[in-house]
């Protein structure tokens, strides 16, 4: 079916869940992407920081395993119209606050909040992609890697015109809030479908139990994405800088772009699964990644390191939107339950990533801890039967793999 045929209010849940996917990339980016000004301005040691940075994922997790409970209660639209300007507002007083308690009152609130925030929007756009009936959830995270690039270019220009955190989070937050407000008002739940739907039953239903043995490959699939992207936001300039010798200027530009990469990847990839299906876009990507690691370990010099760069951007980037499309399609009756408990192996992953990276780095040879994310990214080719539609559920009238293209 064209979009133009799809009933309007369908159309408009779409773009505002979209919008909302684009704030998130914004606000997370403008602050890991200045993470050092936050350590300056609060006065945190080397020693005390890793202890705050690992508190943020720790917190994610429990508020995803919060909001899995909260969504019986209310619905994920409600849950994400609210939590999302908390989101705002915190970093905003993280930016402004100077003493060491606010930053830890902060940082823990922007964990919390964001495990909800991210289970809500993949619980929306899960329940979006089954009414829509092919696949578009690539879609709504290629507008998160937008907003990324937006809010680490912002977080730039203001490192580099020694803009203060609170004067750079203030009118970004400003825009931001008000933008995600007006969206909310077209969020489309489950529950908005009409009641003879497969997602109308569904959603009404809510009764299926979901099996962790079942849903275990693809939290492990999630955990191994998270470690591999964790890899390049950590580690990509510090391994350009001092296993490749590039200079300090250049040693910035991979993680732009590998954004930029994933941005391109998501933009075409729902194109890609509409196609080919899932499992076979989903396998690609494992291979490219893996490609991307192994140009990495063995460059002999900083260009050639960026090659591996890109190609990871184009692999991991379709891993993590097909996941919780996959967890959404094995649990039609309790899709929410499932993508909040998946949303947290989100974490896991990017809590071992970095540090597992690092110890390997410093014991052995950073460019033999780069192999290690290659194997455990490449276990994804063995669970990738997992985000099959056919044994799945997606339920009639949806896409399967085919030669054409069924939306």
């Amino acid at each position: 079916m064209d979009d133009d045929a799809r009933p309007q209010s369908l159309r408009y849940g779409r773009a505002a869940l979209a919008v909302s996917f684009f704030a998130q990339g914004a606000l997370f980016a403008l602050l890991v992407t200045r993470i050092p000004a936050i350590q300056d301005r609060y006065g945190i040691s080397d020693g005390l920081l890793p202890v705050f940075l690992a508190a943020v994922p720790i917190l994610a997790g429990l508020g995803s395993v919060a909001t899995e409970q909260l969504v019986k209660r209310l619905r994920p639209s409600v849950v994400l119209r609210w939590v999302q300007p908390v989101v705002a507002l915190v970093l905003v007083g993280l930016g402004a606050g100077s003493s060491m308690w606010v930053a830890g009152v902060t940082l823990a609130l922007f964990g919390v909040c964001v495990g909800g925030l991210d289970a809500s929007m993949n619980m929306l756009g899960v329940s979006l992609q089954r009414e829509y009936g092919r696949s578009i959830m690539l879609g709504f995270h290629a507008a998160y890697s937008l907003g990324g690039i937006i809010g680490a270019s912002l977080a730039w220009s203001g490192a580099h015109w020694h803009v203060s955190l609170v004067a750079l989070y203030g009118p970004a937050v400003l825009v931001l809030i008000p933008l995600t407000l007006v969206a909310s008002r077209w969020y489309r739940d489950a529950f908005d479908a009409p009641a003879g739907t497969d997602t109308g039953q569904a959603a009404q239903q809510e009764t299926q139990p979901v099996v962790m043995r079942l849903l275990m490959p693809l939290c492990l699939v999630m955990a191994f994405a998270y470690i591999g992207d964790s890899t390049v936001s950590n580690w990509s300039a510090k391994y350009l800088q001092d296993t490749l010798h590039s200079s300090e200027q250049l040693s910035t530009v991979p993680y732009a772009v590998y954004m930029v990469t994933t941005l391109l990847g998501r933009s075409v990839g729902d194109f890609g699964v509409r196609r080919f299906g899932a499992v076979a876009v989903v396998r690609l990507g494992t291979v490219v990644a893996m490609a991307g690691f192994a140009v990495v370990a063995v460059a002999p010099g900083a260009w050639v390191g960026m090659l591996g760069f890109t190609l990871l951007g184009f692999g991991l980037c379709v891993i993590v939107p097909q996941t919780f499309a996959a967890a959404g399609r094995l649990f039609p009756g309790a899709s929410d339950t499932a993508i909040a408990r998946l949303n947290v192996f989100n974490y896991v992953g990017f809590l071992v990533g970095s540090p597992l990276v690092g110890a390997l780095g410093d014991a052995w040879s950073y460019r033999g801890a780069m192999l290690v994310p290659m194997v455990l990214v490449g276990l994804t080719l063995h669970y990738a039967r997992s985000f099959g539609a056919e044994s799945a559920g997606y339920g009639v009238g949806h896409e399967r793999p085919s030669t054409v293209d069924v939306g």
